[in-house]
């Protein structure tokens, strides 16, 4: 395996392990509309981690292969977040929470890249 997919299968396992962590605090807490905000948010991030990483991952083999280029899947990202922010206000949950959960994936990827560089 190589140390590009090492590095993105840790990133979704700690992203699964927020994931885990808020759920409970979800289930635990009573009016919770900061913590349902905050799970949506994550799990939309979650997805989003996933298809980007998705798409470098085509993306490098296609630059390997062909030279030729594909598209890193902005449009779907975006679209995603901007299902999970009506859904957000639809249900009249925290935006905040929301927009926390959603943006996380960057420290995870900030933290992993400090943490496993200097090894």
């Amino acid at each position: 395996m190589s140390n590009y997919q090492n590095m993105a299968i840790r990133q979704r396992k700690w992203y699964l392990y927020i994931i885990a962590i808020v759920a409970i605090i979800t289930i635990v807490i009573p009016n919770n509309y900061f913590f349902l905000g905050l799970l949506i948010g994550t799990i939309v991030g979650f997805y989003n981690l996933w298809l980007l990483q998705r798409k470098t991952q085509i993306l490098g083999e296609a630059a390997a292969k062909s030279g030729k280029r594909t598209g890193m899947g902005t449009i779907s990202r975006l679209a995603m977040a901007a299902l999970g922010t009506l859904v957000v206000l639809h249900y009249d949950l925290s935006i905040i929470g929301f927009i926390i959960g959603l943006m996380l994936t960057y420290p995870i990827i900030m933290i992993d890249f400090l943490i496993f560089n200097r090894k």
